[in-house]
């Protein structure tokens, strides 16, 4: 029966495992956890390819317990309680370890059925999930687990996988096949920190190398082609890309900013990207540079009409002009404000004089006493706007770009002709 390679040379023991030496090199706590052969409950949250699944089974191969697999994809509860049923049995007279792989799959009863069992340590729980286990995974299990992060694998440490994995090949064909320079270094680095990846890749090189003898540097890219791209449209690594977008405008790096519109792009995102660069023209630029918001809308409809591959011409064009514009986040700032006030029960009523004057009703009419600004030199006049208990609130803030100071200085110059006057 046909075996994947990546099973076939599973790392057996911490040594062999790539990558994760901030919890698996000498000294690191998952690793002392480990040799101590105390296990507790652990999740192990990263993306995929990065060793969780290899790591878990080396536990079990150094505990005493049962080793049980699910995987939450397909699990359900009957097979939880399969393996509740076999506790305190000659089946598993020291416990079971259950390895619960994509643990996110589990909802929340699912999850809780678990709970009294690795309470009372019958069952000793290795969680993994590719999502943040602390948005997807319920309290009561993170509250008796221990979170490690598994980090995508450097290009350098995936190199040795990959020739291990050549090596492997070249042993079951006999006839060893030759690499050209470049091959081995190509698939480590576009495999996007997936070691499972990059050894797929060579499993696939060599079975479709046949009597030539040699594993080409072409067929190397033709295999990795666009491989790097991770992305799940509903997952981390959506919400890390749109964020790492919005901080990279935010933070004036017209490079930045293009890469990560180009990731987005590039795995089909086109409306995520639109809305965090609409986004960021009125949150991070603002009334530094208000034209901002109507060129980026712009460039934004273009886009939508426009649609993939041509949409990324005309996002570039406002993320290039998002970056590199002043910025400002007083409006931001203002509006926050006013909300907060709001939530902390602020804010009765109205003055009087901005009533509709209809709103008393016939026979119940009272002055209002409402002074119209364009009657008045400089369209405005000194009047309560706000409500009494907010009357001497301040929300908005001048900030220090050109375009806001020159609004400053406008104002405060007519009001000053008021008072004195």
């Amino acid at each position: 029966m046909y075996k994947p390679l990546a099973d076939e040379i599973r790392p057996r023991s911490l040594d062999d495992v790539v990558g994760q030496r901030h919890i698996l090199g000498p000294g690191g706590l998952l690793r002392r956890i480990v040799e101590s052969g105390q296990i507790p409950n652990m999740i192990f949250y990263g993306p995929s390819g990065t060793g969780k699944t290899t790591v878990a089974r080396i536990i079990a191969e150094r505990t005493n317990r049962s080793l049980r697999k699910l995987n939450a994809t397909t699990a359900g509860i009957a097979d939880i309680k399969r393996i509740i049923d076999e506790l305190d049995t000659l089946l598993t007279p020291g416990g079971v370890l259950l390895y619960l792989d994509e643990i996110q799959y589990f909802n929340k009863k699912q999850q809780q059925s678990l709970l009294e069992f690795i309470e009372d340590g019958r069952i000793t729980l290795i969680a993994s999930t590719t999502e943040n286990p602390y948005f997807t995974v319920f309290n009561a299990i993170l509250s008796r687990s221990t979170v490690f992060e598994f980090k995508l694998v450097d290009a350098r440490d995936t190199e040795s996988a990959v020739l291990r994995a050549v090596d492997f090949m070249n042993a079951r064909r006999g006839a060893p096949l030759v690499l050209e320079d470049g091959v081995v270094k190509r698939i480590a680095s576009a495999c996007g920190g997936d070691v499972r990846k990059a050894i797929n890749a060579v499993e696939l090189l060599f079975s479709t190398a046949g009597e030539s003898g040699t594993i080409t540097l072409e067929d190397a890219l033709a295999v990795s082609q666009r491989s790097a791209m991770r992305y799940d449209r509903d997952g981390d690594e959506h919400f890390d890309c749109v964020s790492a977008l919005m901080k990279s405008l935010r933070g004036s790096d017209p490079d930045a900013a293009v890469h990560y519109l180009a990731r987005l792009l590039e795995a089909g995102d086109l409306i995520g990207a639109c809305r965090r660069i609409l986004c960021s023209a009125s949150e991070d630029i603002g009334l530094a540079y208000p034209l901002a918001v109507p060129i980026v809308k712009a460039c934004v409809d273009s886009a939508l009409q426009l649609g993939l591959p041509e949409a990324r011409l005309p996002l570039s064009e406002a993320c290039i002009l998002l970056a590199t514009a002043p910025k400002s986040n007083s409006a931001c700032v203002a509006i926050d404000r006013a909300q907060a006030d709001l939530r902390a029960g602020k804010g009765h009523g109205f003055p009087r004089e901005l009533q509709n004057v209809h709103a008393d009703g016939a026979g119940f009419e009272r002055e209002q006493g409402y002074l119209y600004p364009h009657d008045f030199p400089g369209h405005w006049v000194k009047q309560q706007y706000l409500p009494d208990d907010l009357k001497n609130a301040r929300y908005y803030e001048f900030s220090d770009n050109k375009t806001e100071q020159a609004a400053k200085r406008y104002w405060e110059e007519i009001k000053k002709e008021w008072t004195s006057g």
